[in-house]
This record gives structure tokens, sequence and C-alpha cells, in this order.
């Protein structure tokens, strides 16, 4: 019998608009550096719902463009949670600061306010300088309690939104708060990686509501240097570097591509809720999933179930040419970081759920009959 098509966890969805808007940037006067980048970064963020938005050349790079326009300094100490990928501890790392991890919470998988309220508390006042909470599988993190906790320890907050372009959580006066809208975080974070909602091939995009911020955001973004209002005074070709920055860009070619799939996420995240939700169906009572609170709405870069027999599902699932990935080991787990000595922490919540966790094939792309050989593989391993 011969095996189906190859079914992923996630990936791109690139159409004749977008193949279009690259190629009429491929022949315009401006490949990089040009009028595409500045028009995806007001769309961007009129999509989300903040003042300004700063592109830059993937989301690792935003993350430590973020912790430096929030002034990390080397021995400074941020809280962030043990299940994200990688990127949103090592950018603390990149500035000589310390991580400290916060598990999380079992049943939405995203970092635990009381674990962070606890882990806070146990120290004095000025012992921590920031949180990055992660909107992990695209589910958003209740921001408006963390902007409380953080404004009475003198915290500030960058939100890891890398999975969530669209979702959001309904604040105490019963406002949507979308994910980077800039209303209870400092900075803001996404990815444009081609498994996420927004594909550009790489790429990344920081938002913020505060000028300042946005201002040295521009000026690291781009090594540092800066020409604003130096041309009367020195002439056209003169510029300035202020600081030690990094060239951190996106180019007009990627941007463009942006644009056009920016347009489509809302229809691509209404997608990706209608495949949880038949997910959910078939898994009710069966298999544990994400949590959804009330009032919130899930933008689904991921759909998690826990099972387990984790590795034999895994390779049931590929032997099935359904190639399912793990979301993700524990931060605090990785040889790096045991090596300076992050496994000792409490994190037993986080360490529960890898064991357990993986992650099924996520886009919106997918079709309903792919949908339903996973589901039918999942219950057969099941059974």
């Amino acid at each position: 019998m011969s095996l189906s098509p190859i079914i992923p966890y996630g990936r791109q969805s690139i159409d004749e608009t977008d193949i279009q808007s690259v190629i009429e940037t491929l022949t315009s006067d401006f490949l990089t550096q040009g009028p595409k980048v500045a028009e995806f970064e007001e769309n961007f963020a009129e999509y989300v719902g903040s003042k300004y938005a700063v592109a830059v050349s993937n989301a690792t790079a935003g993350l430590h463009l973020a912790v430096l326009a929030m002034g990390l300094k080397p021995g400074d100490r941020v809280i962030t949670t043990p299940i994200t990928f990688a990127a949103t501890a090592n950018c603390v790392r990149y500035a000589q600061g310390e991580v400290w991890f916060a598990d999380i919470d079992p049943e939405t998988y995203l970092i635990s306010f009381e674990k962070t309220k606890e882990l806070i508390e146990s120290k004095s006042k000025g012992f921590f300088k920031g949180i990055i909470p992660v909107d992990f599988a695209g589910l958003p993190i209740n921001l408006e309690k963390f902007r409380r906790l953080a404004k009475e320890h003198g915290l500030w907050i960058i939100e890891d939104a890398c999975h969530a372009p669209g979702g959001f959580f309904t604040d105490s006066n019963g406002e949507k708060q979308f994910c980077g809208n800039g209303n209870y975080a400092d900075i803001g974070v996404f990815s444009f990686h081609p498994v996420k909602h927004i594909a550009c091939g790489e790429g990344g995009m920081l938002t913020t509501n505060d000028e300042k911020l946005y201002n040295r955001l521009l000026l690291l973004r781009t090594h540092g240097i800066t020409k604003d209002g130096m041309e009367e005074n020195h002439g056209g070709w003169y510029y300035e570097m202020q600081e030690l920055g990094f060239n951190y860009r996106l180019t007009d070619i990627q941007s463009a591509l942006g644009i056009t799939q920016l347009v489509k996420n809302n229809e691509g995240v209404l997608r990706r809720n209608e495949i949880a939700e038949r997910y959910k169906t078939a898994f009710k009572g069966k298999l544990k999933y994400q949590a959804l609170p009330d009032e919130s709405w899930n933008a689904h870069h991921l759909f998690v179930v826990e099972v387990e027999n984790r590795k034999g599902l895994y390779d049931f699932l590929k032997e099935n040419n359904i190639f399912a990935q793990i979301h993700y080991i524990p931060v605090h787990t990785l040889p790096y970081y045991k090596r300076i000595g992050y496994d000792n922490a409490d994190l037993n919540n986080a360490l529960r759920y890898y064991s357990k966790c993986i992650s099924l094939p996520m886009y919106p792309s997918l079709k309903d009959n792919e949908q339903n050989f996973v589901i039918e593989k999942m219950l057969e391993f099941n059974e």
C-alpha cells in the first residue's frame, strides 16, 4: 500500500498574489532599505493596534534588540518560561544577563502568573529587571495581570508574540487586547519564519507604543548609525554612529511578501481555529489539549496534545507520513543552560508537559481529508 503524501506539522501558504508582489519588488529600484519596509511596518502596526513597528531580519534579532532597548545590563536578571524556543532566553544571554525560569500553568501551557509572582516576591525589590512572557502555541497571555505585577516591582515586559499575530485576550474593561498592541507590554516581538502565520522566508517585527523605545530600536537595528537632522549642517553624505548597533534589517523583497501575507492573516487564523475545533471534537475525553481561557482568541500556531507514549506515537505518525513535532524541549534542560546551573530549577509542570506533548499538523492549507487521516491515525494508536 502506498503512503499518503507528507503532512508536516506546519507550512507556509504562498499564492499568486504573494509571488507577484515579490516579482514587482525584484524589478523595482529597491531590494532593501526602500519603501516596502516602511509600508510593511505601517500596515503591521495598524493590524495589531500599536503606534510603532520596526521590521527586523528575524525574531531572534528582534528579541535581542528588545532587551537592549529596555536597558538590560550584564548581570541583570529576567524571568521567562522554560516552554519556548531557546531564542526567548538566549536574547538575555546575548546581553550577558541572567535568565530565571518560572514554571508553566499545566492547563494553558503559558508561564504561570502565580509562579512568576512567587518567584519575584521571593527576592528583594530590584533583583529582577524584566519579564518575557510567551504567547505559546498562539494562546495570548493575560498581560493585564502581569502589567500590574511588573509595575508594582519596577519591571519591564517584552511580549514574545511570535506564535500569535491575530490572537487576543479580553481585559477587565471588556476590551479585546490583541497580541503586540503595546497596551500592557513595553515591546512585542513577532516572527515571519515560514511555519508562522506570516511567512517572509525569515523576518520579524517589533511593536511598541513608546516613541523613545521606537527610536532606540531604529538606531540599534542599523549599526547604531543615524543621519537624522545632519544634512543641513554637514551634507547629504554625513552620518554618525552613536552607539554599537547591528545589521538587523529586513529587505524590501521580504517586506513585499509580508504585506500580502498580512492581508490574509485573519482568514488564516479563522481556518486555524476551524482545524483546532475539529481536533477538539475528535479528542474530547480521550486526549488532553491546551485550555482556552474565557473570551480569548487563540491564533493557533500549534495544536498540542498530551499522550503517554509520545515517542511511540511520533514514530507511528512518521511511518504514516505525518510529521508531528515537539514544542519544546524545556530550555533549562538544554546542555548550554545546564552547564550554567539552570537544571536545578523547580519546574515540574514544564517537565511533565514535555514528557507528553506533541504538536499535530496545523496550517491554513491543511485539507479536511488530511486532517481526518491525522485524527484516524491518532485514535488508532491511542485505542
